[in-house]
């Protein structure tokens, strides 16, 4: 058994996992349960608080060197508090860090979970040896993360900047961030469901209507990215208006920051796949002011476990 390890907690807007993480990048033990279905940050915090000690459980003997917590966005590093009740119902200025530390007495530390994923990548996962890392998760939102020399980039009073906010398309839907078109409100994995279900009449004709026994309301991306594997056209022609959406969003971030690597996770990603083409195509056509062709864009390589594995290093790093 590892002597030394961090807690690793990748707090999403649909489901809250927590991992003893050794000093090696092992996850030895990991625990998921739904966060969506959870009313209210005290309750929230009250199946947190278990579920870090049910991960304890799991490592008798070990020593507990911090708690390192990747939150759904936006947060305050600074003061230690999440600030969304956008994608975490009544999250909103909740002193996350200061509560962790007075129920375990170890250090905290909180990151935007799109950075925590980026550290990961980085450490143990497709982002290993890279220079400049771009890290991008799609799954209910969309994050984004600049890794520079080993080093989080971090924008004005050490804020998270939100690429997934960009705009995209100004004619587009309105997103909770108060834009039209922002790239999250286009390709998450929310967004990739209204987009099928806003078309009934192509949808009652496709396998997805089959798959949801007529229930549009039962959508989600993962279904959609099902029949589209399926060869379902209707499917196959949602997954491409989002994978241009998509190729749209990673060309703009090529351009401004021509990172040497650039890492898609998250929920969406893992029908990576379906996307790829029409993302290199697009990449391809860019090449005359930066080698976006030399980008090199991968998948991630520890899926589901890079934001609480990069949670669980930014307390490992430390010693």
């Amino acid at each position: 058994m590892e002597s030394d390890i961090a807690i690793g907690i990748d707090l999403g807007g649909t489901n809250v996992r927590v991992g003893a993480v050794s000093t090696k990048g092992i996850l030895l033990t990991l625990h998921e349960l739904p966060i969506g279905s959870v009313i209210g940050e005290k309750s929230g915090m009250t199946l947190l608080g278990s579920l870090i000690r049910k991960t304890l459980l799991d490592v008798p003997g070990a020593t507990l060197l911090g708690i390192g917590v990747g939150a759904t966005g936006p947060v305050n590093r600074m003061l230690g508090t999440i600030q969304n009740p956008y994608t975490l119902s009544t999250w909103e200025n909740v002193p996350i860090v200061a509560n962790l530390k007075e129920s375990f007495g170890v250090p905290v530390i909180l990151e935007n979970d799109a950075d925590a994923a980026a550290l990961g990548e980085y450490w143990i996962g497709a982002g290993q040896k890279t220079s400049r890392l771009a890290a991008i998760t799609i799954g209910t939102g969309v994050g984004t993360a600049l890794i520079i020399d080993g080093q989080i980039y971090r924008g004005l009073d050490g804020s998270h900047p939100e690429g997934g906010h960009h705009i995209i398309d100004p004619s587009g839907p309105l997103c909770y961030c108060g834009a039209h078109g922002c790239w999250e409100s286009l390709v998450s994995g929310p967004a990739i469901a209204n987009l099928a279900q806003s078309d009934m009449n192509r949808l009652s004709n496709s396998q997805l209507f089959i798959l949801v026994n007529g229930e549009p309301s039962r959508i989600d991306a993962c279904l959609i990215s099902e029949a589209a594997m399926g060869g379902d056209e209707f499917a196959l022609s949602i997954i491409k208006i989002a994978a241009n959406y998509l190729s749209i969003g990673l060309i703009n971030i090529i351009s401004l920051f021509v990172p040497d690597t650039v890492v898609l996770s998250g929920g969406v990603m893992k029908s990576i796949d379906l996307f790829m083409p029409t993302l290199k195509q697009a990449i391809s056509h860019h090449n005359v002011m930066v080698p976006a062709s030399r980008v090199n864009v991968v998948p991630a390589k520890l899926g589901y476990h890079a934001g609480l594995i990069g949670a669980a290093y930014s307390i490992l790093k430390l010693h």
